[in-house]
């Protein structure tokens, strides 16, 4: 597993819970508006045995922590880049769940063999997966190649699953209209939670090209919420978490 960072306490991503967060190295997709571009984009200057040099470091720091932390925190959440890119994902898990962690896993539903596979063994308490577009503009949105057969596999997996589980869209003018977004929501009707992100551009993002671009306004993503409501259980707008 190639450990990209640790944030020590999150009181907002694992919902009710107390957690900590692992970033883990690697994205198939390149999403323009992403603000982790360090752990998306290839690392200049270190070769792959050199990661995992750095990573078998790093994980042992992270068992560490997370054994003297139990008790204070109460879950784990498993978070990139895309987490299930990793071949080793279970077994980092199973380490993390025999100290007594919940573990939520954010994923992008690339690789539902992956998430069956975790979900069959109960190694994910929490499961929360990102829609970023619908499919005739899914490409567009991610700029990578996307089955979408794989997607649809994926969300179906997370909701006949029966654990707690959210779907999660970032909000970007250009890449999501209402056209779109009424075609996302069919994608997840039935779904429990979806909560919409209002785009960020004052950070580094994987495409310069949209820093500083503008925002919806928050009219906007009231009206994005009610037509949400007609798909799913539960829709709102995180961003002001």
């Amino acid at each position: 597993m190639i450990i990209g960072g640790l944030e020590k306490l999150t009181l907002i991503d694992y919902p009710n819970h107390l957690a900590a967060i692992i970033f883990t190295f690697g994205c198939n997709f390149r999403c323009h508006y992403c603000y982790n571009p360090m752990l998306v984009l290839p690392q200049e200057g270190k070769d792959v045995k050199n990661k995992e040099d750095l990573s078998s470091i790093a994980s042992k720091d992270l068992f560490l922590f997370l054994q003297e932390r139990f008790g204070r925190l109460e879950g784990v959440v498993i978070t990139g880049g895309e987490p299930t890119l990793h071949s080793d994902l279970p077994d980092f898990i199973r380490k993390i769940k025999k100290i007594g962690y919940l573990v939520k896993l954010d994923t992008n539903g690339t690789n539902p063999e992956m998430l069956e596979k975790l979900i069959k063994a109960k190694l994910v308490d929490y499961l929360a997966m990102d829609i970023k577009s619908d499919a005739d503009h899914y490409e567009n949105a991610v700029s990578a190649k996307v089955d979408f057969k794989k997607l649809e596999k994926s969300a179906k997996l997370i909701m006949t699953s029966g654990l707690p589980y959210e779907f999660r869209t970032t909000m970007v003018p250009g890449l999501v209209d209402k056209e779109i977004f009424l075609a996302m929501g069919s994608f997840i009707k039935g779904a429990k939670k979806w909560y919409l992100q209002n785009f960020k551009s004052d950070t580094n993002l994987v495409d310069a090209d949209f820093k500083n671009q503008k925002s919806f306004s928050l009219k906007e993503m009231k009206e994005f919420v009610r037509l949400g409501r007609d798909f799913v259980e539960f829709c709102d707008d995180r961003s002001g978490d």
